[in-house]
């Protein structure tokens, strides 16, 4: 018997036994075949031939799904044989069985087809020619079976007339593509007055398309999907328009729903947009739960994407510029247009690029969320802003884990802002910019500030602010930066009566302290000591008697449980008019009056 060694091999690297096939193959091929004369060419010929005689048996009793494909080595005396469980392509192998044959197995020749005069190159060849041609084979028998045809609601647009070379205009068959698309009703609705299209799919596939005229999409559209493929503005398109537009009055329809929502989760996906400086990239009006993914949107005059009203609109994974550049443009100065424009509520903007605009993304609706965020669209320097918050009296933003690239944040009279875990570089900074004179709820907290010191604050108020609660700057940390913060702590030692503390160089809002805590230490006898004043944002603490001391404060210009200066000042006037030289001697009412001064501010 002609030793032989057999490998299970499974398709998730695990050792698996035979199947039954491989069973009943090996022993046949292992026993020599009887009847066997002649030379060795001849034994290897009816070795050949009772080889293919077992294959052609395995194969009439294999499925459709599983196919042996025998392959010969002639030089190392090494068969191999291959049996692959087909899912749903070739590329998904299942289940390989390897049976390797050595030591003086006879090598299998095809009869009629190689004599005895082949060399080893030949026979390899020819065995490879043929499991090629199987493998050929079975590879588009299950591409036809596995590979769907386009349903009746995908539109590939080169069938429609569109020119996928940017040649010809193809607005007239991308608005007969989506037409159709749109007019597949399924009797489905999403929320009222907007049809549920099934998923219908608009696919670019891959061409550039050059267009005279905006993209729009019927009314009322909703779960459609735009994707694949390039869009681009013709010298004659229309500069106060946008390449796609989800929107009832931009395309001269003044149908609404019943809902007041236009329409209903549409995708756009996959698209590079080039407004060739002729408009905006894409403008959503009304619409509900919209997807903008994987775009890159570029050249625009206007705007990149434009949000105006209805609700959550994602927009991710995106690159936004007006001109295609990696910083450091000799042009940067004359950018111009904003990278995103958010005139409505509850939107999400996600690990976005905004690399050329004179605003990176501009905030005028309540309850968005910006997070992930790499604006480098124009200088702080030459003009430019990251995030311009332009809602004042009500804000209700959060920016997190961003990266604000030589271009500051900027909102204007903040109520309810959260700025965190976010990345300031080149002196960008947040500036809190006056209207009205307010700042409440606000938190700007655990961010990296990284400048060229030349000194600029962290955060800086444009204007005055008469109206301040709940400001929350603390926590952030600077490199070539000076450190703002509503929340300080320091401490002074000295000899004498009087210790003062300035921290108007931190302190963010001029002459507010709201909350003071203050420890004094001393290694002499007890004595009598009181906080004297905080005006122009500076501590100073008084005693009965000179003596060694340290001073130790705490001190908060917006404390959490709601102190407000008026209070502090009634305080320090009634300390102010304690006669410290008659305190000794005095009755224990002014200090009485000053501890009820103290608890009705709790």
């Amino acid at each position: 018997m002609v030793p032989f060694t057999k490998f299970g091999i499974h398709s998730l690297g695990k050792t698996k036994s035979p199947g039954p096939n491989a069973r009943q193959l090996a022993p046949s091929l292992a026993k020599k075949p009887k009847g066997l004369v002649g030379g060795p060419h001849e034994q290897n010929m009816a070795a050949g031939r009772r080889e293919k005689q077992e294959t052609r048996k395995l194969d009439s009793s294999t499925t459709e799904a599983n196919y042996w494909i025998v392959w010969k080595q002639r030089r190392h005396g090494v068969s191999v044989m291959i049996r692959s469980g087909f899912a749903a392509s070739l590329a998904l192998w299942s289940v390989v069985h390897v049976v390797v044959f050595t030591e003086g197995l006879p090598m299998a020749a095809a009869a009629g087809r190689i004599d005895s005069g082949d060399d080893d190159a030949s026979i390899k060849h020819y065995y490879y020619t043929q499991h090629q041609r199987t493998v050929d084979a079975i590879a588009r028998r299950h591409a036809a079976e596995f590979s769907p045809s386009p349903s009746p609601s995908s539109s590939l647009l080169p069938s429609y007339g569109a020119d996928p070379t940017g040649k010809a205009d193809s607005t007239a068959a991308i608005g007969k593509a989506i037409a159709e698309a749109c007019a597949a009703a399924t009797g489905q609705w999403l929320i009222a007055g907007v049809n549920n299209l099934g998923g219908a799919e608009v696919q670019l596939d891959g061409g550039l398309y050059l267009i005279d005229e905006p993209i729009t999409l019927p009314v009322g559209s909703g779960n459609i999907k735009i994707h694949g493929g390039s869009l681009r503005a013709s010298d004659e398109f229309p500069t106060d328009h946008y390449l796609i537009e989800l929107s009832a009055s931009q395309n001269g329809n003044s149908q609404t729903t019943s809902s007041g929502y236009n329409y209903e989760y549409v995708t756009l996906r996959g698209l590079m947009l080039d407004a060739n400086y002729r408009g905006g990239g894409i403008t959503i009006v009304d619409a509900l739960r919209t997807v903008i993914d994987d775009c890159y949107i570029v050249h625009f005059a206007s705007e990149g994407v434009s949000v105006h009203s209805g609700h959550e609109t994602l927009i991710r994974a995106s690159f936004i510029g007006q001109h295609i550049t990696a910083g450091a443009d000799p042009g940067e100065r004359n950018f111009s247009g904003t990278g995103i424009n958010l005139a409505g509520n509850d939107n999400i903007v996600t690990d976005v690029v905004i690399f050329s605009a004179s605003v990176g993304v501009l905030v005028s609706g309540q309850a968005n969320i910006l997070t992930g965020v790499h604006c480098y669209n124009k200088a702080n320097g030459f003009g430019g802003t990251g995030i311009y918050l332009k809602l004042p009296g009500l804000t209700q933003t959060r920016i997190t884990n961003c990266y604000l690239d030589y271009t500051s944040i900027v909102a204007e009279d903040p109520v309810q802002l959260l700025i965190s875990g976010s990345f300031f570089l080149g002196n960008a900074n947040v500036v809190l910019k006056s209207v009205n004179g307010v700042a409440k709820g606000v938190d700007i907290v655990d961010n990296m500030f990284a400048g060229g010191g030349s000194g600029v604050d962290i955060v800086t108020l444009d204007g005055n602010f008469t109206s301040v609660d709940q400001v929350n700057v603390d926590r952030n940390t600077a490199e070539g930066m000076t450190v703002r913060a509503t929340a300080a702590q320091a401490a002074v030692a000295g000899n004498g009566t009087k210790w003062t503390v300035d921290f108007s160089t931190v302190l963010l809002f001029p002459d507010r302290i709201g909350h003071v805590q203050y420890s004094l230490q001393s290694d002499t006898a007890f004595f009598r000591h009181a906080l004297r004043n905080v005006s122009g944002n500076t501590v100073v603490i008084e005693s009965d008697v000179a003596m060694q001391a340290t001073v130790h404060v705490d001190v908060n210009q917006a404390p959490a449980n709601g102190v407000i200066r008026k209070k502090v000042g009634i305080l320090m006037e009634a300390v102010a008019e304690i006669d410290w030289e008659q305190l000794p001697n005095s009755t224990d009412s002014a200090m009485n009056e000053i501890g009820n001064d103290v608890l009705s501010l709790n």
